[in-house]
């Protein structure tokens, strides 16, 4: 079985991994061409490409898949089947119709839900109980091909979109070999999704991580978790970006009427320990329990409030 694997971050590498220690014959592996990074602009290699040449694959990194010298060296590779996890090109047609079994599609949503480019963040934004992996036929329209299996995981109140995404990736490796065993032996029916039930997500902006103290508490707390590592939820505070880790929505506390955005103490307690701040939101309080301060280390919410004196009873900026 001749494998061509396409995919680009960390996301990607378990399933490339699964397939080679699984004996799949890889016969190449495509990436996303090195491009500058960090201020010094140096090139920086892709999760995919470094664990390829980890595995003494041969790595492709063409611009693009639409031109014909591109086209013609896939080919020549005569692969069974094109693996696609997290490439960030789309497949043009005459590359869909090289592989003898299709085009399969690894994808970290329940689909028709989530289609796009941010469904991870989507289902934690949206305060899902679970997600999941949905491996599929590739067609033209993106996220729209024939579902051959899914598999689905809950989400915990402690997920991340970083946390999450490992969790998917490890996932979307075992369903891969189990999806690939039963699709060659014709024993799958591919299942085409409803359009009436399809959702879209879009790529995250770095403005979106702006912290809104006029929404509720639980809405903002979902947002730290959905917008880190990237882009972060972050206010400002003396001038400079404050960017909120963790955090956790409480309930409004005490009476009288509290500007959304200011800073209250908090009194440790046995659930919340490691809260001793918090803000006031639309609804509710947002505990702080890490954030890094522009140009300094993260830490703890306790440690910054004790570095931070005239922190408890200020107003922050709204987004």
């Amino acid at each position: 079985m001749r494998v061509v694997f396409m995919g680009t971050p960390e996301f990607s590498v378990p399933s490339l991994e699964r397939l080679v220690f699984s004996e799949y014959q890889v016969v190449a592996v495509y990436t996303q061409p090195d491009r500058p990074s960090g201020r010094g602009r140096v090139m920086a290699l892709s999760p995919l490409k470094r664990a390829a040449e980890s595995l003494n694959l041969p790595v492709v990194q063409p611009p693009s898949l639409k031109k014909a010298e591109a086209i013609e060296q896939l080919a020549r590779f005569q692969p069974d089947v094109i693996v696609v996890a997290a490439f960030g090109q789309i497949l043009p047609r005459s590359v869909l119709d090289i592989p003898t079994y299709g085009c399969i599609a690894i994808h970290p949503s329940l689909l028709p839900k989530y289609r796009g480019t941010s469904p991870v963040a989507a289902a934690i934004l949206a305060g899902d109980e679970f997600t999941g992996v949905s491996i599929i036929l590739i067609e033209e329209k993106v996220d729209s091909g024939p579902i051959l299996m899914r598999a689905q995981i809950s989400i915990s109140n402690h997920d991340t979109t970083g946390s999450l995404t490992d969790k998917l990736s490890l996932v979307s490796a075992h369903l891969l070999h189990e999806v690939l065993v039963h699709w060659l032996r014709a024993e799958l029916v591919a299942r085409h999704q409803s359009e009436a039930q399809a959702t879209y997500t879009k790529l995250i902006a770095k403005e979106e991580g702006e912290i809104d103290w006029r929404l509720p508490a639980v809405d903002i707390w979902r947002r730290v978790r959905a917008f880190q590592p990237w882009p972060g939820c972050y206010t400002r505070w003396q001038g400079k970006q404050l960017k909120i880790i963790k955090a956790v929505p409480l309930p409004q506390t005490g009476e009288g009427s509290n500007e959304a955005g200011q800073v209250v103490e908090l009194p440790p307690t046995a659930c919340h320990p490691e809260v001793l701040f918090g803000v006031h939101t639309g609804s509710g309080i947002l505990g702080v329990s890490q954030v890094q301060l522009e140009g300094r280390r993260a830490m703890s919410g306790a440690e910054f409030v004790r570095g931070q004196r005239r922190l408890i009873g200020a107003v922050l900026a709204h987004g």
